[in-house]
């Protein structure tokens, strides 16, 4: 651990993205998906790569793809990634973070409420962590009760989000991410979310 931590304090500011990548991999190890099997690191993999497939290279953006999890599933805290990285990032993977202070009832609607007014940054990695979190859906033992369950929650947040994320045009592959999401929604008895953009 303290390697990993000299590795990244002697990193330079063209290593960002390294060493949000290594600091989110020694925070997350030992993690696993829901399938007990998989690195937890693997997520965090898929989800910087469908934001680079999306066109995104700011740094900033692709560091907090690294970290969004690391608030929620971790012991660090909005302080350890500021004193970390730049007052941005820590600001991106708080906007994706719930309020673990909060009873599970009203931390899930501040949750909704907290990514409806966040930045469009935020929205973009949400929506790629949807889109890994849909594809390990395949991998999961769980019962498909449990699946359902958890298709209708990120079903909802894509609902709250997708106008801001259909609204901008930097990104013109957002509308295939969707529709893949759209897919696994059906497969999965749920109705798609519509792909207009409501002005």
């Amino acid at each position: 651990m303290d390697n990993i931590q000299d590795t990244i304090q002697g990193m330079s500011a063209l290593d960002l993205v390294k060493s949000a990548e290594l600091f989110a991999k020694s925070k997350h190890a030992g993690q696993f998906r829901a399938d007990n099997i998989t690195p937890y690191s693997k997520h965090l993999e898929d989800v910087v790569n469908r934001l680079k497939s999306l066109g995104v290279i700011d740094e900033e953006i692709l560091c907090a793809g690294w970290l969004h999890d690391i608030m929620n599933t971790t012991e660090t805290s909005f302080d350890d990634l500021h004193a970390q990285f730049e007052s941005e990032i820590a600001v991106l993977v708080s906007s994706l973070s719930k309020d673990k202070s909060l009873p599970r009832k009203k931390r899930e609607q501040a949750y909704v409420i907290q990514l409806k007014e966040s930045s469009f940054n935020a929205k973009l990695i949400k929506l790629c962590d949807i889109s890994a979190s849909l594809s390990d859906l395949k991998n999961y033992e769980a019962s498909k009760s449990k699946k359902i369950r958890e298709v209708k929650q990120v079903r909802h947040y894509l609902s709250v989000i997708k106008n801001d994320l259909l609204s901008n045009h930097n990104y013109p592959k957002i509308q295939a991410l969707l529709e893949s999401a759209n897919l696994i929604f059906v497969r999965y008895g749920q109705r798609g979310i519509s792909l207009l953009a409501k002005s």
